[in-house]
């Protein structure tokens, strides 16, 4: 990352007084206990300010349940501050061995010697980068007390459909032990999330067949995360309700719709699902509905259906601006964002993909629909997925900051969140392993600069902007759209056609029209 030692610099042991030796090594390894008294390691993300760092001793520090993640900062800061101080004593020239030289000057605060000075800043000015780079993650940790992150984008409900059928009474299910998914409860506490929208996803695969039925199951064990563990979520459907979450310490709970083929091409659907909470719906997934094209047209995989949206999407797009449904456009044609874009009323949203020009795959947002989204006030809420972010099989943290630093250079820092699409891939950066670690994510950005308005920008203040504007153009005292899509754009399999042919004359075209009128005047003259 920008700023810091490289490992090399900070490799070699170091004499302390009282004859204790310290590896630098330890500035770039993981907390892990160290074996020298049980000293947590120095690592970034774990050390105080250098200004702020006092003499301590071993014997002063408190026992702590290191495996808490509470006391993780509380610890590794404490045992630092010992090291960095033993450090800083013995290069003031108290007791120091003059390692080059091989004598020991002990009469108090003598003049260190110049080569054993200059042999000092070799490794000195390494750790003191270091460990100023740390109070990066300590003001990370400060800001997202108060402003905590809203995800925009997790799949644990699709996992726990796959690994334990939507049982969570299942003792394996458990949500503050499950440790098979990058999501659990205390990870959530660690990555500070205040707010997450979860994903109620049904594959491609159940379009035109069960894909109304599980998009309810999925919806239903969202509900139920909110009632079997109520201390730590807060089920919301509106911006005032993550404000409530905020201030009682829960994570809000939204439910995300992930893929237009979840409502089966009806508004009736559609208004029934945001009844139940739904707060977005992705227009696609991988797959064309009807009346929506996916990212897939423009690899040439699929073929366009709707050259965007079509007449009924339009009307989609339009009832959702009607309930105050966040326009979610991960997933879809270049063609659909433009017309999406172009039709909504309200400020949209990209829950969980990141910049074209840095990785060139057609999940991503191309430039120019980047400055379509900096013209609505809309929001591009970054995939951590390592396909979407180097385009390669291995990514890292450093990486998942380009392109928030690109996004927020391009369509403005009102523009830029985060969606980091946990437990729905499997490949993420290193550093980003689990969402315990959005902490290190928003210290990189400090460490590039940002400042704390746009950081809480990109936590929260962002998206609830948009779902406020989201919320202010929607009007319920409007009529609701009605019009059906035509019978000839749904696949017949497993449809039954009712509504459809009880009045066929409200959607025959003249000439069927003519043709039914004609074959009813030859019944009536044969009887």
């Amino acid at each position: 990352m920008p700023g810091e030692a490289s490992e090399s610099e900070l490799r070699g042991p170091v004499r302390v007084p009282n004859g204790r030796m310290r590896s630098l090594t330890t500035c770039t390894s993981s907390l892990t206990p160290s074996p020298t008294k049980g000293h947590r390691l120095l690592t970034p993300g774990n050390v105080s300010s250098v200004t702020n760092l006092q003499e301590s001793s071993a014997a002063e520090v408190p026992e702590l349940n290191v495996n808490d993640p509470a006391n993780r900062g509380v610890h590794s800061r404490t045992q630092n501050r010992i090291l960095f101080a033993e450090l800083r004593h013995w290069v003031l020239g108290a007791g120091v061995e003059d390692s080059c030289l091989g004598q020991t000057h002990s009469s108090g605060r003598q003049r260190v010697p110049r080569d054993s000075a200059m042999w000092t800043g070799w490794w000195l000015w390494p750790l003191v980068a270091v460990c100023t780079a740390d109070q990066f993650r300590d003001n990370a940790v400060r800001l997202m007390q108060s402003t905590p992150v809203i995800d925009g984008h997790n799949d644990l409900p699709w996992q726990l459909l796959k690994k334990f059928n939507n049982q969570l009474q299942d003792p394996r299910a458990n949500l503050t032990s499950l440790n098979s998914t990058h999501t659990n409860i205390p990870k959530l506490k660690a990555g500070f999330v205040g707010a997450q929208f979860w994903s109620a996803y049904t594959p491609c695969d159940t379009q035109n067949k069960d894909s109304v039925k599980r998009t309810l199951e999925q919806i239903d064990v969202i509900q139920r995360m909110c009632q079997l563990y109520p201390e730590t979520f807060l089920c919301v459907t509106d911006s005032a309700g993550i404000q409530q979450a905020f201030q009682e310490g829960k994570v809000a709970s939204l439910v995300g719709v992930e893929g237009g083929h979840s409502i089966d091409s009806s508004l009736g659907v559609l208004r029934a699902l945001y009844h139940l909470g739904m707060r977005y719906l992705t227009l696609t997934h991988s797959c064309n509905t009807p009346w929506a094209d996916n990212w897939l047209v423009d690899t040439g995989e699929d073929e366009a259906q709707s050259q965007g949206l079509s007449s009924f999407g339009q009307s989609v797009v339009k009832e959702m601006n009607r309930l105050g449904v966040i326009i979610d456009l991960a997933h879809v044609s270049v063609a659909t964002m433009e017309a999406a874009l172009q039709l909504s009323k309200a400020p949209v949203i990209f829950s969980h993909s990141s910049a074209y020009s840095l990785c060139h795959h057609r999940r991503n947002v191309p430039d120019h629909v980047l400055q379509l989204v900096k013209q609505t006030g809309s929001l591009v809420m970054v995939n951590f997925y390592n396909d979407y972010v180097s385009c390669k099989a291995e990514a890292n943290l450093s990486q998942v900051a380009d392109h928030l630093d690109y996004i927020k250079k391009v369509a403005g820092a009102g523009a830029v969140g985060f969606g980091g699409d946990y437990d729905g891939v499997s490949r993420l950066p290193s550093g980003l392993e689990d969402v315990s670690k959005y902490p290190d994510l928003v210290a990189e950005l400090l460490r590039r600069q940002w400042t704390e308005e746009e950081v809480r920008g990109a936590l929260a203040e962002n998206l609830l902007r948009v779902f406020k504007a989201v919320e202010q153009a929607s009007d319920h005292k409007q009529a609701p759209g009605e019009e059906p899509i035509p019978l000839g754009q749904l696949e017949a399999s497993c449809r039954t056609k009712y509504g459809y042919s009880g009045t066929p004359s409200l959607h025959l075209q003249p000439g069927a029209l003519l043709a039914s009128l004609v074959a009813l005047l030859l019944s009536l003259c044969l009887l």
